[in-house]
């Protein structure tokens, strides 16, 4: 097996939990190539060059398909190549808040110049990730984190006009311990993504985790 990316051409699973990456704007997503029945794709390989941004991910990928990591932690491992201290993201669907969390403390430096914008439609979503947020970051960090009870289609209307942002993050699906009726719908969903791309640094990057195991998944 070989790490490659792929251009998106299609609908794709691995193991029902695919993670995919535009990168640059352009459709690009990790996977391994092989046989496997359960990895679907259609499209051209194109191969990690060394002087990839995305270099170096490769063990992080293999962990995950044997188990060893969650889809969350190859995403935060990706991120961290690209976002840099000081930098402004968005976390468009923050959950109970771990993403939020990794994201605040990937842009935060001494001058608290990096800024993450979390967003949920669930109030329980914001109210545990505040929780987490509080528990876990010093005053100072916190302060560079900013909660809103919106869609993640809306997200122009919370970055501030003339941000520019170097992550936006999906992580499709229901609230883990939450009412598993409320999901992320496919119509608001590719309004965000073409939002996130609109505000969208160059170089920048928008991550979206899918979890296929239940109705709303495909």
């Amino acid at each position: 097996m070989m790490l490659r990316c792929y251009p998106v051409s299609s609908m794709f699973k691995l193991n029902y939990k695919p993670v995919g990456l535009w990168r640059n704007r352009l459709s690009i997503i990790p996977f391994i190539s092989s046989n496997h029945n359960n990895l679907v794709f259609h499209s051209k390989p194109i191969k990690l060059t060394d002087d990839s941004p995305l270099s170096g991910v490769e063990c992080v990928m293999m962990d995950y398909l044997f188990g060893k990591r969650k889809a969350t932690e190859v995403a935060h491992s990706i991120w961290k190549h690209v976002v840099q201290k000081g930098d402004a993201v968005v976390d468009a669907t923050c959950g109970n808040g771990y993403d939020t969390l990794a994201m605040a403390n990937m842009v935060a430096d001494e001058s608290c110049s990096g800024h993450v914008y979390s967003m949920d439609i669930q109030q329980t979503a914001l109210q545990n990730t505040a929780c987490l947020l509080d528990k876990s970051l010093d005053p100072h960090k916190r302060q560079m984190v900013e909660l809103f009870a919106t869609c993640h289609s809306k997200m122009e209307e919370v970055v501030p006009r003339g941000v520019i942002v170097r992550l936006v993050a999906f992580n499709l699906g229901y609230l883990p311990g939450g009412d598993k009726t409320v999901i992320t719908k496919s119509e608001t969903t590719l309004l965000g993504m073409n939002a996130a791309s609109r505000i969208l640094a160059s170089g920048g990057l928008i991550s979206v985790l899918v979890y296929v195991g239940h109705p709303g998944g495909m």
